[in-house]
């Protein structure tokens, strides 16, 4: 993984991919991430990722792969959150959320050769969110992707990465169990 990462670089791969065929685009933003749907200021749907931070533009895209349709049409996807600082019981449905973009996410940054950290999103809470038992669930959701087949909008990304960085073909030895990640 020594190919040096850009936001711009993943801007111009996604708005390849899906500007005319969703009227959506990646946009880098200045604070916090959001999605935004097409609205009387701006005719097209906003992936809004925060600070240019690559990471956050492929967690941000991730979430945008898993947003059916109606949900494209909401802000933010209509999704709950409830940012750091969550008791035991609302972490654990948070992780319950995340698993799959995180899985998706996962699969995009090998297929950009891009390092990929598991994200709990809990620093300041009350618990100490077990990291590795999480990462389980989201390796065990790549593992099922793969079996299964990615859905199409990530599959589409995939390859467009894969061929601007020119990785490898993304095969399940490529997803090391997370006891063996540091």
């Amino acid at each position: 993984m020594t190919t040096e990462h850009h936001y711009q670089q993943l801007i111009d791969i996604f708005d390849g991919c899906f500007k005319d065929d969703f009227n959506t685009r990646l946009i880098k933003g200045d604070d916090e991430p959001i999605y935004l749907p097409a609205d009387e200021e701006l005719p097209y749907n906003r992936v809004v990722f925060a600070h240019g931070y690559y990471a956050s533009g492929m967690h941000e895209i991730s979430h945008w792969c898993i947003a059916g349709k109606a949900r494209r049409e909401l802000v933010d996807f209509g999704y709950w959150y409830c940012p750091d600082g969550r008791d035991a019981e609302t972490q654990s449905r948070f992780e319950d959320v995340e698993v799959k973009p995180q899985a998706l996410e996962w699969l995009l940054c090998v297929a950009a050769g891009f390092p990929f950290n598991v994200s709990c999103d809990n620093l300041s809470g009350d618990v100490d969110p077990d990291r590795i038992a999480f990462q389980r669930r989201v390796h065990a959701q790549v593992m099922i992707y793969l079996e299964q087949g990615i859905p199409e909008r990530p599959a589409r990304l995939m390859a467009a990465l894969r061929d601007y960085y020119k990785t490898p073909p993304v095969t399940a030895e490529l997803f090391p169990w997370p006891e063996d990640l540091n």
